[in-house]
Formats: C-alpha cells, structure tokens, sequence
C-alpha cells in the first residue's frame, strides 16, 4: 500500500518567511524593483480582466504596499483607467522602492483624508506584516463606499500571520497576493475577508522554498491507494469501529458505513449485545460483534468515541485500545472529552503505546477540554493544532471551517475547500470513519487524515442540496 503522504498542496509562507523569500529573489538575481512592478501590473491585470474600466481610487499606504499601489495606478492608467491616488502620510516620507514607484507615478497625489468614494477601490494601504492596529473609521469608511474592494497582498487591518484583525480589516471582494498564501488567506476570520483569492507569480524563483523550509501547506486533491489485481477483504484493511450504547448506536454506524465506502476490505462494528440487536436492523455488509480480538493481525485500524459514553468506561477502552499496540487509532468524540480531567494520562498512554498511528480529531469545544492552555493561548489556531500535536504525540484533526491537521514533527497543513454543509450532526463521525478507512488501508495517520478532511468537504460541495445530512456525505464520498 501506498503510505507516503498524499498531500501536494502549495507551501504557505508567515509573512516573516514571505520576506525572505522576497531577500532571496534579490541574491537569485531579481531586482527588488523588478518584484515590485511584477506585483503591481499582476494586481492590475486581475482588475482589467474583472471589471469595466471606471472610476477608480488607489488607497497607497506609507509603505511597500504602497509601492505596489503606485505601480496599480502606472498600470491602469494607460489602459485608460480614470485613476486617484491617495497617500497615507507624505509622499517625501516614502522610502526605498516604494519611493522609487511613486516618482515614476506622473499623476496628482491626494490625501488620504480626501478619499471619499469610487467605482472601484484598491486597497494598497498595509500588507501582511501589520504591525499596529488599523483605524476603525478608515475601515468603515472603505467598507461604506459599495464598490468593489481590490485587496493587495491582504485587506488592511488583516493579520498574515494569524488571520484576524488588527483592531478592524478593510472587507475585500478580491484580494491578490504573491508567490505563495499567507496563513491570513486561508484561516478564519481572515479568509472571508479576503474575499476572491488570486495568488500572482511575481518572478520569485521556487528554489527559495528549500531555504526558507515551510512547514505549513494547504491541503490538496489526494491521491488515494492503488488496489492490487490480487487483493482480499482483509488485504483491502480491516477496520474496527467501538460502538455507542443501545440508544446512542448511529454515530458508530455512520463511522462504520464511512469506512467501508473509503475503500476498507472488512469492517466490525463491536460492542454490547443490545446494541448490536439495534445495528443489525440497518446493516448488511458491516459486521457485528459483541468481542474481538485485538491481537488479530488482520485489524489494522480502530475508531473509538463516536456514540460513546462520556465517562471512566469510555477512558478505560481508550487505555486498553492503545496498550494494546499495532493498530491505528481514531479517538474521537466522546472519547476525547472522557479525558477533560485527565488529558495528561491521555497523552502519556499514547507515548507510551506503540501503535502505529494515532489521531486525535476535536472540534473546537473538544479541542478546548483536551488541551485547556494551548486552546487559551493567543496563538493563531495552526500554532495550536501544532503545539496539540507536539504534546499529545499524535495527529491533530483541529476541526472547523478552516480544518488544521498537525502533525508532531511539527507539519501543519490547512484544509480550504470546506462547506457551511458540514455543520451537522454526523458530520464529524463520517470524518473519523473515513481517517479510520484509510488507516485501515496502509496510510499513515498524517496522509490518511489529509486526505479524509478534503475527500469530506469536496463530498459536501459537490451534493445539490441547500441542505445535507451525514448520510449523504458517505454516499457522495463513493462517487
């Protein structure tokens, strides 16, 4: 089997990494002049082939932002855009290269304070790298004009680093950045201030990245494992699912079914006997048994929490679960929060059990009860996916509109095709179900998990209907 990591999605740099990146371009041979103007007539030719020619203000900040603003207006204007340019602070205070682009900028510059409205805005003010809050009136004011707002780099206000606002954020229709994503771009509350994202090649050269050494990526289209001529139920992956109570079967069953559709040969459902007596009625393909062996080599994966019971009962099955070494292991749900109190021996179990892989899956009310002082912290959420994943020693599924997946050597990748469909009850059952399918198929927990959040949310989008239950998700994921 395949069990190489299935993820190839594009590197996303911090904004001090984009900096360095942009230091490296300079030694490689790339003007910083000559980045400036690419990033520029990018920005301009996303507006060109968008919009109709209009009445357009280009908001310059006092910055390099601002640069790329002067080198907008250049552009637009002979294309025969009607163009005014505004500046935050004095055009003498411009320095560097953003100095340069506004002495060849031939047109009147106005005061920022004289800005009033447009048919279009480019906001060139600040970039990634914000240091300081952005001023609430400023904000509303841009927010207020009603046309379109074309962000460069990102909307101001906007954090690169963490995704949210310093103080308030200009809200862009389409925002163009360059050479590689910021965590802004794809992280709530930033992402949807963003609007449209367009990521411009600026002349910046790839090899770069092998200094600068990301860790962080953004998830991509997987690559699921080939299915030998030869194969067998059992070569296929076997998987086992720990059932809920009599009355609390569904969620197991949900993960079960997803398993099974992701490609696992053979999946068991084990638990109590009245609760199999209820499982039986709504299952065919899917086993049932009241007790397994866990030294069974045929099993490969195992999922725990979905359905169960909140309490000592559920912590102790975990305990015995990852003891019991070999297997992949999904803790999920009700099996995370059994361990509110006792996340410590929780993570200490999963140091010491030598099971091959083991991912942990909360949500952010389940995030916040197994890892209190990270959730607390005021680290953006792909600094808490991976400091979770540092402590526990286990894959972190940190889920939500902008699912982070962490891993403990310190990768962190970030899920962007999720849906508003996901949000309801199921949902993250079939999720487990399908990291447990494809664990029980050979990936490792890091690729299985990669490649389970995108196959989720594409299953989501590609359903018609305003609304879906988790039912849907499994069936969509088999097509």
């Amino acid at each position: 089997m395949n069990n190489q990591p299935l993820t190839a999605g594009f590197e996303i740099l911090t904004p001090a990494q984009m900096y360095q990146a942009d230091a490296l371009a300079v030694v490689a041979g790339v003007p910083s002049l000559k980045l400036m103007e690419n990033a520029g007539r990018a920005v301009a030719k996303e507006i060109t082939k968008r919009y109709a020619r209009r009445k357009t203000a280009i908001l310059c900040g006092p910055g390099n932002n601002g640069g790329d603003g002067f080198v907008i207006a250049r552009f637009l204007k002979a294309a025969k855009w009607p163009v005014d340019v505004y500046l935050w602070g004095e055009i003498k205070a411009l320095k560097g290269d953003a100095a340069a682009m506004a002495a060849k900028w031939k047109g009147p510059v106005k005061p920022l304070a004289d800005f009033k409205s447009a048919g279009l805005v480019v906001d060139a003010l600040f970039g990634a790298g914000l240091s300081r809050d952005f001023p609430q009136a400023l904000a509303d004011k841009i927010n207020a004009v009603g046309a379109p707002v074309v962000a460069v780099d990102v909307p101001s206000g906007l954090d690169g680093l963490t995704g949210t606002s310093r103080g308030t954020s200009v809200k862009a229709d389409v925002t163009v950045t360059f050479f590689r994503k910021k965590p802004a771009h794809v992280l709530y509350p930033g992402r949807a201030l963003c609007g449209e994202i367009m990521v411009a090649d600026i002349a910046i050269p790839n090899s770069v990245l092998a200094t600068i050494k990301p860790t962080m990526t953004e998830n991509a289209i997987p690559r699921l494992p080939e299915i030998p001529a030869t194969t067998h139920k059992y070569l296929r992956g076997a998987a086992l699912i720990v059932s809920g109570g009599e009355l609390s079967t569904g969620a197991s069953r949900l993960a079960a079914l997803a398993a099974a559709r992701i490609g696992a040969g053979a999946v068991t459902i084990v638990g109590s006997v009245p609760a199999l007596r209820v499982h039986a009625a709504h299952v065919t393909s899917i086993m049932l048994k009241p007790t397994v062996d866990m030294k069974d080599k045929r099993l490969k994966a195992c999922c725990i929490g979905p359905g169960a019971e909140v309490g000592p009962t559920t912590r102790h099955k975990v305990r015995q679960i990852l003891k019991s070494g070999r297997l992949s292991v999904v803790i999920d749900a009700s099996a995370l929060t059994s361990f509110e109190k006792s996340s410590k021996s929780l993570h200490a179990t999963i140091a010491k059990s030598r099971c091959a892989n083991v991912v942990l899956t909360p949500h952010e009310g389940e995030f916040a009860r197994l890892f209190k002082d990270i959730a607390a912290s005021n680290q953006p959420k792909h600094e808490k996916a991976r400091a979770a994943a540092a402590l526990s020693g286990a894959v972190v599924v940190y889920k939500g509109a902008d699912t982070v997946i962490a891993h403990p050597d310190g990768r962190v990748v970030v899920n962007t095709n999720g849906s508003p469909k996901l949000a309801t009850a199921g949902s993250g059952d079939v999720l487990a179900g399908l990291i447990t399918g494809l664990l029980a198929q050979g990936l490792d927990g890091f690729a299985a998990s990669c490649a389970s959040v995108w196959l989720h949310a594409d299953a989501a989008q590609r359903i018609s209907r305003r609304s879906i239950i988790a039912e849907d998700l499994i069936e969509a994921v088999a097509t």
